[in-house]
């Protein structure tokens, strides 16, 4: 029997296919049978298989966990279904498991759109078993930040240290007349907001120096992930965090204030909030992670965070454009999401715009859902 004789796959050679998904089955005469997607090749040779023809345990397996969620989410009161007692399924049901496979192959490929983008040393994963929401549609990873016209986010260091030892030396963060940040295990030492001065391209100690950590990028393998309660997505740790240590940096489109109180109006509206403020000496600029960011895009809010916010400088030394690090305020387990207090600034306070409501300020209230004893309610 021809499998699609216009395009010549036959019964002979099958197994020179790949499955790249299962879309129905059905028993007939006794016999499972599978609806199959032939990978690079066109819905229209899509076959009907027996189980023994099948060589892909793993999406056999994805294709009845997809039933079994499908059936707890309709009778959530029930332990699932048997396997043998269905003999075909509904229209809904197969369209929902086709749907369910093309979101698995699209999250997949993202994943692998992300990795091959990032430039630091952990991996990414994305995950989703909530709903049949796919990656976002308007979002451009990237590593530093995106400066918008008119602003210049590129700013070079004039002098560096001549330490052979930074811990003993006279270090950048001393030249610019505040503490060493790190300890001998690279974590934070010093109180919010305090800022932190690293070692640049002009220093003459090496790529080991224990002041050069946010520079190195993220060092954790996280996984972007869908959550239950309405949040969107998160990210969770995938390796066990110690208190004090870097973890990421916010990154963004570096916008203008006006531009900003603009944007910021339009993100109100649909329930969003992407709007970082650099504001550690001055209050000019903006980093907007709603359409270009890093991980940290992802990153929920929580009125009793895991990350806390400290200011950076590395090269550019301009103090209206710190670079912006999330450390972890305590230890983190392998698999706990990250989040941190959208409200707190570079400085280590909170910020008054959920307090100042004149009409400069007046935005709609964004309902917070992160269920810590200590939530505010609100997100702005």
């Amino acid at each position: 029997m021809l499998i699609c004789t216009n395009i010549g796959i036959t019964r002979k050679n099958l197994n020179n296919y790949e499955v790249e998904y299962l879309c129905d089955y059905r028993i007939e005469k006794g016999v499972e049978k599978f609806f199959v997607k032939w990978k690079g090749w066109p819905e229209s040779c899509n076959t009907w298989e027996p189980t023994r023809n099948l060589k892909c345990p793993t999406l056999l397996k994805q294709f009845y966990s997809d039933l079994y969620n499908y059936f707890c989410a309709l009778k959530p009161n029930k332990k699932g279904f048997l396997k043998n007692s269905i003999k075909s399924l509904d229209p809904s049901l197969s369209d929902y498991i086709v749907k369910k496979a093309k979101q698995r192959i699209a999250l997949r490929r993202w994943e692998e759109e992300l990795n091959r983008k990032k430039t630091h040393s952990g991996t990414l994963f994305v995950e989703n078993t909530v709903d049949l929401e796919g990656p976002p549609m308007d979002f451009y990873y990237i590593n530093d930040y995106k400066a918008s016209p008119g602003v210049n986010t590129l700013g070079e260091a004039i002098v560096g240290c001549d330490c052979s030892d930074c811990f003993k030396g006279k270090c950048c963060p001393t030249e610019a007349g505040v503490l060493f940040a790190y300890n001998e295990h690279r974590q934070i030492k010093i109180p919010p907001g305090r800022p932190i001065y690293e070692c640049n391209s002009r220093c003459k100690c090496g790529p080991d120096c224990p002041n050069r950590v946010v520079q190195k990028g993220p060092p954790y393998s996280l996984c972007i992930f869908r959550t239950d309660n309405g949040r969107g997505w998160g990210v969770k740790t995938l390796q066990k965090i110690k208190k004090n240590s870097f973890v990421m940096e916010y990154v963004g489109e570096v916008i203008t204030s006006e531009e900003a109180e603009r944007r910021g109006q339009q993100y109100d509206s649909r329930g969003i909030t992407y709007l970082f403020d650099l504001d550690y000496e001055a209050d000019e600029f903006t980093v907007d992670a709603a359409r270009y960011g890093n991980v940290s895009h992802f990153v929920n809010h929580s009125c009793d965070p895991n990350l806390q916010v400290f200011n950076v400088f590395i090269d550019n030394l301009d103090v209206r454009l710190p670079r912006i690090a999330l450390f972890s305020t305590r230890n983190i387990k392998a698999g706990e999401e990250l989040t941190f207090d959208y409200q707190m600034k570079g400085s280590g306070d909170l910020s008054t715009d959920s307090i100042d409501m004149s009409p400069a300020k007046k935005r709609v209230r964004i309902a917070c859902k992160c269920g810590a004893a200590t939530c505010r309610g609100y997100l702005n």
